[in-house]
């Protein structure tokens, strides 16, 4: 995977028969996210991503999402990525074709995330940015995943690569997050909903009560060993969800090119 500038023109499939993913990353994370994903998604599958960390405001952030996804994009967002893609695909619901939100609460940070972001904020603008912290990991990842160092490693050359810079631009303008669950029942196509009952940054009931909102929504949430990460902790389970959910919808948009209906609400492991 390489990184895309804005304003470049993309293909929706690389090749015919393969669907293109526009992937859209969270806080301090480039296309290193998805190198898990990639692969277990399997051949029908291409993922793009979205360099998000070459933005540096809030409105180049969606620039950049607009600029880099398809025309018709079958959307896919972790995190704050997540986030931005909702707010994107609220204000251009023409140019989705379907939507995935990972690891996302459409009510914005709790609370005690907001607190411990403004203390790192607080922080690095008086200091250098030494990397992600052990106290940081415990809070993105289940614990039989703070010892395995393919993940923890990744998330640190992330953090240690993307650096001061994007960490700083990425708080500060996206710390602001506006509830937008009022919102949701515009969403009329597919949108798979992907969590952990263990993600310490997401509550699990506000993902169930997005889905209850959304016309065309299933909900698949994660019960054993995953923690916020998932595109890293549980990549297997996360692209067996996507390839159902996007299979299922191809398949009934295959019928006289009726727009597909979604599958039932589920909370599958």
């Amino acid at each position: 995977m390489s990184d895309t500038t804005p304003g470049s023109t993309l293909p929706e499939c690389t090749t015919e028969g393969t669907t293109r993913l526009d992937c859209i990353p969270g806080t301090l994370c480039d296309a290193r996210l998805w190198s898990r994903l990639a692969p277990a998604m399997g051949e029908a599958f291409h993922v793009q991503h979205v360099p998000l960390h070459q933005a540096r405001t809030r409105a180049q952030m969606q620039s950049m999402i607009a600029s880099c996804s398809a025309p018709q994009a079958h959307l896919v967002g972790f995190s704050l990525g997540a986030y931005l893609a909702l707010e994107h695909a609220l204000a251009h619901p023409q140019r989705v074709k379907s939507l995935t939100l990972i690891a996302n609460s459409a009510q914005g940070l709790l609370p005690a995330e907001i607190a411990a972001r403004q203390r790192i904020v607080a922080m690095l603008e008086r200091n250098a940015y030494a990397g992600i912290t052990r106290q940081r990991l415990r809070e993105l990842l289940h614990p039989s995943h703070l010892d395995d160092v393919a993940i923890t490693g990744l998330i640190q050359q992330m953090g240690l690569d993307l650096g001061k810079d994007v960490l700083l631009a990425q708080f500060i303008t996206t710390i602001n997050r506006p509830d937008l669950m009022a919102r949701l029942p515009e969403l009329d196509f597919p949108v798979l909903i992907v969590g952990a009952e263990d993600d310490k940054l997401v509550n699990p009931d506000d993902l169930r009560a997005m889905a209850a909102r959304m016309p065309q929504a299933t909900l698949h949430l994660l019960k054993d060993n995953t923690g916020h990460m998932i595109p890293l902790e549980a990549p297997g389970a996360l692209a067996q969800a996507m390839r159902a959910h996007l299979e299922a919808m191809g398949n009934f948009n295959d019928n006289d090119g009726h727009r597909a209906m979604p599958p039932p609400l589920s909370q599958n492991q």
